[in-house]
């Protein structure tokens, strides 16, 4: 920290903890997770990448996690550019504006694109709304990539829905090597009803799986920061880029499908006869889960 605000970095803390807000503890639980780079208003890059040593290489070793992040240009970078300013100006208060923070952009491409914020000071829920509209909308086949990935009854019940009138619906989730094992034994607690539907979920093997992905019918794609979680669609300040667009939907749908072969699939039968010591702490991971 110090390196960078000795060498002219504007650095700023995202509810830093003070004395004067102690007594906030709902507050102070909720964090920005957005993951916004955007180079002089005219490039951006997001996705599920942070900058840490685990991003350093591509799955390539148990350190260096598994990651997709995209690079767009046009009309949408003024779109995370307002994104990351809604963040600056909660911590700071220093409004960004003007032609060095939003040049005028030209069209890029032929995909349509948006992104998509939500925040618990305003629109906490419309994240979860859009990928539920995503789910109830799809008629062919869901593509669900989470590395924290543990659905409240709503989402479980849309997941069953689209299974039931016909939607092929597969799943990728970390497997044992996850930063946060307690996510893990929650996630597996609630796999009984998707299992038993013909979702099917997979394990990521060779390293931590970070990925955030959804992609409905070879057509809507939505990638970002949020995962398919309570704190992503309660607590976290959120953006995920949303693209209709075929080619790259099937760009996506081949990346996923060679992480699919990397991945260990999980059964009903596999689920159901696990150890009973797993049950427990998964049951109990769970319960916790409910609460935050």
């Amino acid at each position: 920290k110090k390196r960078m605000t000795d060498a002219g970095v504007q650095l700023e803390e995202y509810h830093l903890l003070h004395w004067y807000n102690l007594g906030s503890a709902a507050k102070l639980d909720n964090r920005t997770h957005r993951k916004l780079l955007v180079v002089d208003g005219r490039i951006g890059f997001t996705g599920g990448v942070g900058i840490a040593d685990e991003w350093d290489g591509d799955a390539d070793a148990k350190k260096h996690w598994r990651d997709t992040h995209y690079r767009v240009e046009g009309p949408v970078v003024a779109q995370m550019q307002a994104g990351f300013m809604d963040d600056w100006m909660e911590t700071c208060g220093h409004v960004l504006d003007g032609e060095e923070y939003f040049p005028k952009l030209e069209g890029k491409g032929d995909a349509l694109t948006q992104m998509f914020k939500s925040a618990p000071n305003g629109g906490s829920e419309s994240m979860q709304l859009m990928m539920l509209l995503s789910v109830a909308a799809s008629r062919k086949q869901l593509l669900l990539s989470s590395a924290y990935f543990v659905p409240d009854d709503q989402t479980v019940k849309q997941l069953v829905a689209a299974r039931k009138r016909g939607v092929e619906v597969k799943v990728i989730v970390p497997g044992p090597d996850i930063d946060v094992k307690t996510v893990r034994r929650a996630s597996r607690a609630r796999w009984g009803p998707l299992l038993q539907s013909g979702v099917e979920i997979y394990e990521y093997s060779p390293t931590m799986f970070h990925c955030k992905l959804l992609v409905a019918d070879g057509m809507w794609v939505s990638v970002g920061s949020s995962n398919l979680d309570n704190r992503s669609f309660q607590l976290n300040a959120e953006a995920n880029l949303n693209v209709l667009d075929a080619k790259f939907a099937a760009e996506q749908g081949r990346i996923f499908e060679e992480d699919v072969k990397k991945s260990r699939r999980i059964t009903y039968e596999m689920w159901k006869g696990r150890p009973l010591w797993e049950r427990v702490e998964e049951g109990a991971a769970n319960l916790l889960a409910l609460e935050l």
